[in-house]
C-alpha cells in the first residue's frame, strides 16, 4: 500500500514538472503569437495616424514608412473647408449620437427592470420580442424600414434617424441590463416601497444608480456603433444634406479630387471624441465587464 502511494505521488511531481515544462516552452510561443495579433490590429492605426501627417506624393511613394518632414496641412484642409463638411458632419454625429444614447440606455433600463420585476404576460412577450431584434439581420429591414420612413415624411430627417437608432439598439440595451438587474436585491426596492417611495422614484433613486457599470457599458458600445455607421445615415439623410462624420469621409473623396491626406487626417479628427468619451467611462466600463463575467 505504501508503494502505491509512493508510485502514485512520484507520477503525480512528474506530471507536474512536465506540465510546467510545457507550459514554459509554449510560453514565447504565446508572446509572439500576441505580438503578431496586436501588430495586425495596430498596423491600419499607424498608417491612419502616419499618412495623416504626409503628403499626397510622400502619401503615394511610401505609404508605410515616416517621411521628414511631417505636416499639418491635410488637417488645416479638413478644418477650413469652404463648406465646412467636417464641423456639420461632427455636429450632426454629436446631436445624433448623444441623444440616440441617452434615450436607447433609459429607456433599455426601464424595460430590462419590468422584465425581470414582472411576470405578466406582457413580460413573457417581451422576453420573446427582444432576442429577435438581434436575430434578424437589419439588412433584410432596410426597404421595408424605408418604406415606413418616407410614408411618415421622416426621409432626410435627423429625428428619423433617431428614432431608427433607438429602436435598433433597445434589444442590445435590455439584454445587457437584464443580466445586471438579476443581481440587484428585490428587497432594497420593497424596502423602499415601505418607506412610501412610488416604482418610478424607486427605480431613479435606487435601482438606475445601481446599474452605472451596466450603464457605462451600454453606453461606449452604442456611441461606438452609432458614430461609425455609414450606410443608415447615407441612405436615411441622403449623401448631399444633413452628414455624419463617416458620410463626410465618403464625400471627402470626389470623381475629380483624391486628396488621401485629408482624408487620413479626416479619420483621425473623427475618432478623437470617440476616444474621448471611453477615456472617461474607461473605470466603469471595466468595471462592468469584470462584474458581468464574474456573476454571469
Amino acid at each position: 500500500m505504501t508503494e502505491q502511494i509512493v508510485t502514485a505521488s512520484s507520477k503525480s511531481r512528474r506530471r507536474r514538472r512536465n506540465g510546467s515544462v510545457d507550459t514554459g516552452r509554449s510560453g514565447p510561443l504565446r508572446t509572439l503569437i500576441a505580438l503578431i495579433v496586436t501588430a495586425i490590429f495596430i498596423y491600419p492605426i499607424y498608417l491612419v495616424l502616419l499618412n495623416s501627417f504626409k503628403t499626397q506624393d510622400a502619401i503615394y511613394r511610401f505609404p508605410g514608412l515616416p517621411v521628414m518632414p511631417l505636416t499639418l496641412q491635410n488637417f488645416v484642409d479638413v478644418l477650413t473647408r469652404p463648406d465646412a463638411l467636417f464641423w456639420n458632419g461632427l455636429i450632426n454625429s454629436v446631436q445624433i449620437t448623444v441623444i440616440s444614447v441617452v434615450i436607447s440606455t433609459v429607456l433599455s433600463a426601464m424595460m430590462a427592470h419590468y422584465m425581470v420585476r414582472s411576470s405578466g404576460w406582457v413580460s413573457k412577450a417581451l422576453w420573446v420580442a427582444i432576442p429577435l431584434g438581434l436575430m434578424i439581420p437589419q439588412a433584410t429591414t432596410l426597404l421595408p424600414l424605408l418604406r415606413m420612413m418616407k410614408d411618415f415624411g421622416l426621409i432626410g430627417s435627423i429625428f428619423g434617424l433617431i428614432i431608427v437608432y433607438v429602436a435598433g439598439n433597445l434589444p442590445f440595451g435590455v439584454l445587457v441590463f437584464t443580466g445586471f438587474m438579476r443581481t440587484i436585491p428585490k428587497e432594497l426596492e420593497e424596502a423602499a416601497a415601505i418607506d412610501g417611495a412610488g416604482p418610478i422614484r424607486t427605480f431613479w433613486a435606487i435601482v438606475f444608480p445601481l446599474l452605472r457599470p451596466a450603464g457605462a457599458s451600454v453606453i461606449i458600445f452604442l456611441a461606438v456603433g452609432l458614430w461609425n455607421d455609414f450606410i443608415t445615415p447615407l441612405i436615411i439623410l441622403g449623401p448631399a444634406s444633413g452628414s455624419t462624420v463617416t458620410v463626410g469621409m465618403y464625400r471627402q473623396i470626389s470623381e475629380h479630387v483624391s486628396n488621401y491626406g485629408a482624408v487620413f487626417a479626416f479619420m483621425v479628427l473623427a475618432t478623437i471624441p470617440i476616444v474621448i468619451l471611453f477615456i472617461f467611462l474607461q473605470k466603469y466600463f471595466v468595471k462592468g465587464l469584470l462584474s458581468g463575467a464574474a456573476k454571469g
